[in-house]
This record gives C-alpha cells, structure tokens and sequence, in this order.
C-alpha cells in the first residue's frame, strides 16, 4: 500500500494538459496528497496560500507563461448586499440549505448530471461515473460537509430540511478561518431562481453565523467568462505576492501574464 508522509508533504508537478479555461494555453498544476491526522491542519495553509482541494488532492496552478488563475475569497463581516442580492434573496426566501454529511446520493448524482450536461458538456469531469461522483463526496480526511437546497416544507422551521426535488447541492470545507466552496451544482432549468447565487449568499450567512470571516470561492480566472461572476461578491480579497489584498469591482487586474503567485516551490 502507498504511504504519503503527513508533517513534511511532498509536492508534485503535472505535465502539460489543455486549459479548461483559456483557449490555446496549457496548464500545470503542482499538488500534493491531503491524507491522516495532519490533513485538516495542512488543508488550512494550503487553502489560505491558494490551493483548491480534490477528494484527497490539494493543488494549485503552476503554468509556466500563465498567471491568471487568482485565489478569490470574500470578506462576509462587510459583504456588500447589492439591490440585485437582496432582490434575489427575498424571492428565494422559500428555499432551505440543509447540512449533511459528505454522503452522496443518486438524487444528488442525477442533478450532478444533469448540470454538466447543461453548463460543460465537454468539460473534464463530464464522464463521470457515480463511482466517480461518491469518490468526489466520500474521499475526503479533512472537515466537510454537503449542504442540499430544496423548498421549504411545513416542518423546515424544526427540521433545518426542505422537501420536493433537489435544487442545487454545495459541497464545501470547514476551515480555521471560512467556508471553502469545493464544488456546487444546481438545477439548470430553475434559470428564474438564480440559483448559483443564492448558494454563495447562503455561504455568506453562514459563516456569519460561525463567526468565520471568509468564504472561499476558489480561482477567478483573468478572460474566462465562465469565471465573471466571482468580482459580483464584494469586498473580496485576492492572493498575490503579497498575500491577501482588498480589491474592489472597480478595480482592474493587471495583464495576467504579469502576475506571480505566492512562492511555494514544489518537490518533484
């Protein structure tokens, strides 16, 4: 059996591969194994210095010629709600986050599915199997949970459980310091609901409510459309080579081929 040390992790480089984001650019990715007792602890530094986790995986972009992929988190103790959050919020007020444990579902599988086939039919996790999806869930050493959105019913006040079919799902890391949003979904078709947007508010309220001051929404990615939505959330912080910095919606990046990620050499 493979053993991967715990308190001195070894990091690695991927070869080149195809950017899922940037036409005719190619990625690497440096990464390391987030397994036993010290992974809660090491999934914290690692998140705060930029990286994202993948069941047991935490990696983070290394290309070469590329640095626009940039780690975002917003600051929820002042998160500005815009008339358009507020607007959206008070009409999905009827919609329920339950938090469970990182158990997957078929409901939850059909929904994944059915989001990948609507939003990235070619995208890279498009074939994915339901042995594929319980390992995205299941495969995990560090504190997360599942949060399921539904309708609310007659007993959600009691409950914290909506009813009727599943809306979005949420798979997301405790940390020290926030709420990392692993990977969300949602129906495709409840277009009216926005309902991408009210998982990361509800993120929001959440970590409010724990006291925790960040939610993690991952890599903004300088000319990805895909990527836009992320500058909506203000005041949010992004990594550079300086560690965290506010910047606002107002302001512009520089040219990504300009900018360096923080130092963390990798072994290979």
């Amino acid at each position: 059996m493979t053993r991967h040390p715990t308190d001195h992790p070894q990091f690695y480089l991927t070869a080149p591969a195809p950017c899922p984001y940037l036409e005719g650019r190619q990625e690497r990715k440096v990464f390391t194994h987030l397994v036993g007792n010290h992974a809660p602890a090491l999934n914290d530094v690692l998140t705060q210095g930029g990286f994202r986790r993948s069941q047991n995986i935490a990696y983070r972009p290394a290309c070469e010629a590329c640095r626009a992929c940039i780690s975002v988190r917003i600051r929820v103790d002042d998160f500005r709600w815009t008339k358009s959050f507020r607007r959206i919020r008070a009409k999905t007020r009827h919609i329920i986050g339950a938090q469970l444990p990182p158990a997957p579902s078929a409901e939850q599988y059909d929904l994944f599915k059915t989001y990948l086939h609507s939003r990235h039919e070619h995208g890279g996790m498009s074939d994915m199997s339901v042995l594929d999806y319980a390992m995205m869930v299941e495969d995990t050493h560090v504190e997360t949970l599942v949060v399921e959105y539904r309708h609310k019913g007659p007993d959600s006040f009691l409950t914290g459980t909506g009813t009727g079919p599943l809306l979005g799902v949420a798979l997301t890391d405790r940390l020290s310091d926030g709420l990392s949003m692993v990977y969300s979904f949602y129906d495709p078709d409840q277009r009216d609901l926005s309902l991408g947007t009210v998982m990361i508010l509800d993120h929001v309220e959440r970590a409010q409510r724990l006291g925790l001051p960040y939610v993690y929404l991952g890599y903004w990615v300088n000319g990805s459309p895909k990527m836009a939505y992320k500058a909506r959330f203000q005041p949010q912080e992004h990594l550079g080579p300086d560690g965290w910095v506010e910047v606002s919606d107002s302001e512009s990046p520089p040219p990504a081929a300009a900018q360096t990620p923080p130092a963390f050499p990798p072994t290979v």
